[in-house]
């Protein structure tokens, strides 16, 4: 048995997901490492989870349980947070799972690195897929010069957005006394980057952090989390810039220098949501010159599926096709989606690659090259053609 002082806390924000917080909590139930308080935080939901919760906290003496009023995700992690006893604290939200070595391996990570926050990467399942994300940086021990090079580059390296260091806090461990000040100063309307708000201002006040190769956190993409909501991005904006200004707290704090960071960071959420056009289709992420003409989209995702809408109102071109690799996942949301080979039958003039990650974008523009698709029909996100800050300020006005 580990010492008290080694205690995990272990927060799991619950809401309408009674089909798979069994599944969390059986899988933080047979951890290997057992100094466990697992509370449970059952945000209001309307349907059975409460009583699972209180069901599980009947059977093992480590589950804690707290019933509230719906008050969202970060007023959910502050509940947990504050009634925590861990010297180490982790998150877990409620659709999602942990291999049963997760805990014992990011402990041994932070103790004996002697680190203030653990950094692992995660595993993301998608029906019967699973693939693995690690963070961009080497692994390892990051203090003094290394690590201000590690926070120089956490939000976002390179051209444009392209996290050092992912924004999640569920693949992470922190000491509680790095993290409880930043968890419970973030404002509470925010429920788009909720987890940057926290990750960033923690890594700047740590002394030592450690990278690991830990795959054992499995983020689950739901079905219905696939299917995006054809929501106005009027109302997106409404929640951007709530983020939006906590981050600019952020970088008065912190420097002038994370202003390049920040400022990708939220256009490159903007981009994804608004497909990657202006509210007035004044601006497109994307080269105009396929304006008018026969077009496919390359993905699926979030931007994928918000360019198809922004693409059916404005009647600027047409759609002939929507490719991706993972087509059958989405097929099995009903979304019309083709394997990327069909690319060969279709007649179009410009293949629009819906992703702000340009290395991403330049590998399945090889791909497509490879398939014979000349490379002049191929358009990736090109946001250098105009003054980004501008851009920003359009967005968010």
């Amino acid at each position: 048995m580990q010492q008290e002082e080694s205690l995990i806390s272990v927060i799991v924000p619950i809401y309408s997901i009674d089909q798979y917080i069994g599944i969390c909590i059986e899988s933080l139930l047979n951890q290997t490492y057992k100094n466990l308080e697992i509370i449970l935080v059952d945000d209001g939901s309307p349907d059975r989870c409460p009583e699972i919760c209180d069901l599980y906290a009947s059977k093992d003496k480590r589950i804690k349980v707290i019933h509230k009023e719906n008050g969202g995700l970060v007023s959910a992690r502050k509940s947990g947070l504050e009634i925590s006893r861990g010297q180490y604290i982790g998150y877990v939200d409620g659709d999602d799972w942990v291999d049963p070595d997760f805990y014992e391996s990011v402990y041994n990570a932070i103790t004996e690195s002697q680190s203030d926050v653990v950094c692992a990467g995660f595993s993301r399942d998608l029906f019967t897929k699973s693939v693995h994300f690690k963070n961009h940086y080497r692994l390892g021990i990051y203090e003094g010069k290394e690590l201000v090079e590690l926070q120089n580059n956490m939000i976002s390296y390179g051209d444009f957005y392209r996290p050092g260091i992912t924004t999640y806090v569920w693949n992470k461990l922190f000491k509680k006394e790095i993290l409880y000040h930043h968890q419970m100063s973030v404002d509470e309307k925010i429920s788009i980057g909720e987890d940057a708000a926290v990750v960033y201002p923690v890594l700047m006040e740590c002394n030592r952090v450690c990278l690991t190769d830990c795959v054992s956190y499995h983020y689950r993409q739901r079905e219905d989390s696939m299917l995006k909501k054809n929501a106005s991005f009027e109302k997106e904006v409404i929640k951007l810039k709530y983020l939006s200004r906590y981050m600019e707290t952020f970088t008065q704090i912190y420097g002038r220098r994370f202003q390049k960071q920040v400022r990708d960071y939220i256009l490159g959420i903007c981009i994804m949501r608004s497909g990657g056009k202006l509210p007035d289709d004044s601006f497109s992420t994307f080269d105009e010159r396929y304006y008018d003409s026969n077009i496919v989209i390359y993905s699926a995702g979030t931007f994928g599926q918000q360019l198809m809408n922004r693409l059916k109102e404005s009647q600027n071109c047409k759609v002939v096709g929507w490719i991706d690799e993972d087509y059958w996942e989405y097929r099995r949301c009903c979304l019309n989606v083709d394997p990327v080979e069909d690319i060969l039958k279709r007649d179009f003039d410009y293949i629009l690659i819906a992703t702000i990650d340009c290395r991403v974008a330049e590998s399945i523009r090889d791909k497509l090259i490879s398939y014979g698709v000349l490379e002049q029909k191929i358009l990736t996100v090109d946001c250098c053609k105009s003054d980004r800050d501008d851009l920003l300020k359009k967005y968010l006005e």
